[in-house]
């Protein structure tokens, strides 16, 4: 079970990670934030279940690690993940982990098409 009202936002970027927990608080979600997949891992680990806003690029662990670590963790199930990159989605280094990722948003991007696609990820949590 996914629990549709929390959002952890995995980014390296302090700005980014204050930006989504401010908009997304006023959305009326519970808002976790973390530096890399390290940290997410953690969080996880100690029974975050919600939807994931993951960067790809970030020192510690990036993104596609963290997905891979997720699947084989089993929180894939439990979690939606939607990717916030500046980094093209293409190429062989993503085609092992497309499948687990709900929704992908290219940096710079849109703050009301990022609110409209967590408000949509998070109606799929409640199907």
């Amino acid at each position: 079970m996914v629990f549709k009202n929390k959002i952890m936002v995995v980014d390296d970027d302090t700005d980014i990670q204050f930006s989504l927990r401010v908009i997304f608080e006023n959305e009326g979600y519970e808002v976790v934030t973390v530096n890399n997949g390290l940290e997410c891992l953690d969080k996880l680990n100690h029974g975050f279940k919600g939807i994931i806003i993951l960067d790809i690029m970030m020192p510690v662990m990036d993104g596609i690690e963290t997905i891979k670590k997720m699947a084989v963790e089993g929180f894939v199930e439990t979690n939606k993940i939607i990717v916030l990159t500046v980094k093209k989605f293409q190429g062989e280094e993503f085609d092992e982990i497309y499948k687990y990722i709900t929704e992908y948003i290219q940096k710079p991007f849109d703050v009301n098409i990022l609110i409209k696609t967590v408000n949509k990820t998070s109606k799929k949590c409640d199907s």
